[in-house]
């Protein structure tokens, strides 16, 4: 069975790089009929976070990417959590250094630096000089006895052959081993091991099939094929995912403000639309297709960057080798594009606009405390008439304010609007037009409201404009919005009444 997993380290909240290669691990998955693991790789207590793993399981339920096997879903591949699974590690450990793959370091942390020191000021490339690597069986077994602390190496100098590193994304890579440091380290005083050792034997030890890991891993996979091949194992395919950037091409990071997940979720975006915007970063690839592949078109097609796509269009649509090998710039425009196409198909659905209207509810009920007009069937109507100027749910109660709570005829927008037009014309249009929306026999849908304010305004003699100006700035006090027609059958009646006596009142005080 096809197998991946997302191996986050719990050091802090999961952030959008992270959700993009948990996304691509859930896509790749169901795209091959397989499963995929949520795994923590948490061997470095200094630098736990506590309540990260609960903040990373958050992330990803809300952003839909729901695991199969992992914390709080045990499965065949149980524990999941790196430190409790130190045997495993010890007994992997304990081969390589049966094979003579591996050896024990004695020398301490001050007269390993000592060494690093003095190998780079003869210009060496070597890390370590390899000096406990010529320790006989009897001195080692005597100093491990004696209780002296020690670090387990990889013996780099009797490596077994292996084939070149190749990458699902990347193709066929320089075997960059020059990169590396001197005989790694995999196992650490304190009896933990080093990712290398601990991603090898776990990846092997649950079956994993497929490796998807971001870019930055890229220089550790010799290291991790020499260690699949010192052990005799079968390494998994690896696909490392370009880096995300920033927009000012810096690298995106924990500790970076505003790349957590649950920002955005704070924040009222769609999930929905964050996965689509992360997804498509670097999803944007088009080549030719093979010659052998005769039932293929002519070139094998990657979606824009800003294709509208659900989740199920990306499990269909994703494939790895349409991504690209540069690094991704977050467009932030681009999510707002997107999260409003999101956003104005859940409103087209009658369960999608109650789910948004429940949502914001707390929302709006902390934005206008005192206003009787906030239940969630009122707030479902204000999401319709306001749909085409919101890109966030949240957008509601700062852009729609007038639909909770009476306007302000005083503001500096409101005032800049007056200006516009004569007062005494004001008096008698809104005048006008009260007179004839007060009355009750009037049924009160939006075509009657559109009808009488349009039939008003053409008795006015004024031009559309210049009427729909003033009737904007009596019931909203803003300049741009929705309809107005649309506006006022939502408040309804009494409130449009109130606030066109109001209106005038206060303009020709």
């Amino acid at each position: 069975m096809v197998l991946l997993r997302f191996a986050p380290s719990p050091t802090g909240a999961l952030h959008l790089g992270g959700l993009r290669t948990a996304l691509y691990n859930y896509l790749y998955a169901r795209k091959l009929g397989g499963r995929w693991i949520l795994r923590i790789e948490d061997t470095d207590a200094t630098r736990t976070v506590p309540g990260a793993v609960d903040g990373i399981r958050e992330a990803l339920e809300w952003a839909g990417l729901d695991y199969d096997y992992g914390p709080g879903k045990q499965g065949p591949h149980a524990p999941y959590f790196q430190s409790e699974r130190l045997d495993l590690y010890h007994h992997y450990a304990g081969k390589l250094l049966e094979s003579g793959h591996a050896y024990r370091c004695f020398c301490s942390p001050d007269t390993l630096a000592a060494k690093r020191e003095k190998l780079a000021r003869s210009g060496s490339s070597f890390t370590y000089d390899k000096t406990c690597l010529n320790l006989t069986e009897e001195e080692v077994a005597r100093r491990t006895r004696a209780g002296e602390t020690s670090i387990i190496r990889l013996n780099d100098s009797r490596l077994p052959t292996r084939p070149t590193p190749s990458d699902l994304i990347f193709k066929h890579l320089r075997d960059a081993h020059a990169s590396l440091p001197t005989d790694p380290v995999l196992l650490k005083s304190d009896l933990f091991p080093t990712y290398h050792l601990a991603s090898v034997v776990d990846d092997h030890r649950m079956g994993i099939t497929h490796v998807l890991r971001g870019e930055e891993w890229l220089p550790s996979l010799p290291l991790h094929l020499d260690l699949y091949a010192c052990l005799g194992l079968e390494p998994p395919q690896f696909a490392h995912l370009p880096l995300l950037l920033n927009l000012d091409g810096s690298k995106m990071s924990k500790r970076k403000g505003d790349v957590q997940v649950m920002d955005y979720k704070h924040r009222g975006w769609e999930p929905a639309a964050i996965l689509n915007w992360l997804a498509l970063a670097g999803w944007g690839v088009t080549h030719d297709a093979s010659p052998s592949d005769a039932s293929s078109s002519a070139k094998n097609h990657a979606p824009d960057s800003t294709t509208v796509m659900s989740l199920q269009e990306m499990i269909r649509e994703f494939d790895l080798t349409l991504l690209t090998h540069r690094r991704s710039v977050l467009d932030p425009l681009k999510l707002e594009y997107l999260n409003k196409h999101h956003l104005m198909q859940k409103i087209a659905s009658s369960d999608g606009l109650t789910e948004l209207a429940e949502r914001i509810h707390t929302h709006v009920k902390d934005a206008f405390p005192h206003s009787s007009h906030t239940s969630v069937d009122y707030i479902k109507d204000a999401i319709g008439v306001m749909q085409s100027r919101l890109i966030c749910l949240t957008d509601l109660p700062v852009q729609g304010s007038y639909l909770f709570v009476d306007p302000d005829y005083l503001t500096d927008e409101a005032c800049r609007m007056s200006k516009a037009f004569s007062h005494e014309t004001y008096d008698k249009v809104l005048l006008t037009l009260s007179e004839h929306l007060a009355d009750a026999d009037t049924p009160w849908s939006e075509s009657t409201v559109s009808a009488i304010v349009y039939d008003k305004m053409r008795e006015s003699g004024l031009k559309p404009k210049q009427y729909m100006t003033m009737l904007r700035h009596a019931v909203t006090a803003s300049e741009a919005g929705p309809g107005v027609t649309a506006i006022i059958h939502l408040l309804g009646r009494e409130r449009v009444l109130e606030r066109l006596h109001k209106a005038r009142t206060t303009l020709m005080a």
